[in-house]
């Protein structure tokens, strides 16, 4: 039974559960989906996307559309009638034969479903993904909120070598973030980051974001033990705002006790080499219903921002 496990992670995210001294008790991974989550890809309005750019790094960004805008006419093929709009820094790498991340969430009820790949296709507004990793995840730190339709705007994008005072802000108080990862012939990936607002610490253009306790899976830790880059993808739900943020990251395992957070059981460090925001980029906006009660027993950083 274990070796039929192992088989199922790659070997960054078996040295991760290794080095964490914890393992997954089972794992649902297929390399097919199962119709349920078949059909909630295809109920939702938005879907969390990751692919690497022409170096190997690491790109994140959202498609949106109305429900039904996803379909999976067979358990290996999700067919998405979306693609990166062209002021999206992530748009030039969703292509055919590129690896995609896709990550399914849905606020209102909590639930989420991860489904990776490759782009098989890309014809002018519509993307085919051939599924090669298919998952669900605990609603753990996913906050509830409610979603409503709103114009998306059509600003250019602003970019920064460093994160600027805004930025900074943006992510010290922000409860989620979307984090993309590759382990380079192993794909990519994408996941969901959630905590109280305040839950990531801004020490200028270093971010240290606390890994709470979770499914042991360990697929970004484990794709970053491969390659240490990443993208975060910061959304504002409240104006549509996207923040796009690239660096390297460092796991700290064996946390200081003058560093430790509350639930958190090891530290990751980002540090930034480039952004982007977009202003008002999203066609959705959403407000707080309620935190997720897992984050009770989490903490936040005193003083989050500092230069």
């Amino acid at each position: 039974m274990s070796d039929l496990l192992d088989a199922r992670f790659h070997a960054g995210e078996r040295a991760a559960q290794a080095r964490a001294g914890v393992a997954p008790g089972s794992a649902a991974i297929r390399d097919w989906m199962p119709d349920q989550h078949r059909a909630f890809f295809a109920a939702l309005p938005f879907v969390l996307a990751a692919s690497t750019d022409a170096d190997g790094w690491p790109v994140a960004t959202i498609l949106a559309g109305p429900p039904g805008f996803i379909a999976s006419p067979n358990p290996r093929t999700l067919c998405i009638a979306a693609v990166p709009d062209r002021d999206d820094p992530a748009a030039a790498w969703f292509k055919p034969h590129a690896p995609i991340g896709l990550l399914g969430i849905d606020l209102a009820t909590r639930r989420r479903n991860r489904a990776n790949g490759v782009i098989a296709a890309a014809t002018g507004g519509a993307l085919v993904v051939a599924v090669e990793r298919s998952f669900g995840n605990c609603p753990q730190y996913i906050h509830i909120r409610d979603m409503h339709a709103a114009p998306a705007g059509r600003a250019a994008p602003e970019s920064m070598d460093r994160l600027d005072p805004a930025a900074r802000a943006a992510i010290a108080t922000t409860d989620t973030l979307f984090v993309a990862t590759t382990g380079g012939d192993e794909g990519v990936d994408i996941s969901h980051r959630g905590g109280r607002p305040g839950f990531v610490r801004v020490d200028g253009n270093t971010l240290t974001i606390p890994d709470f306790s979770g499914n042991r899976y360990f697929n970004t830790l484990g794709n970053l033990l491969l390659d240490p880059r990443a993208a975060l993808l910061i959304a504002d739900f409240f104006n549509g705002d996207v923040l796009h943020v690239q660096g390297r990251a460092e796991i700290v395992w064996d946390v200081p006790e003058e560093e430790r957070l509350a639930g958190a059981e090891r530290l990751w460090r980002l540090r930034v080499t480039r952004a982007w925001r977009r202003r008002a980029a999203l066609p959705l906006r959403w407000s707080l219903r309620m935190l997720s009660p897992g984050v009770a027993r989490t903490g936040t950083w005193s003083g989050a921002v500092s230069d």
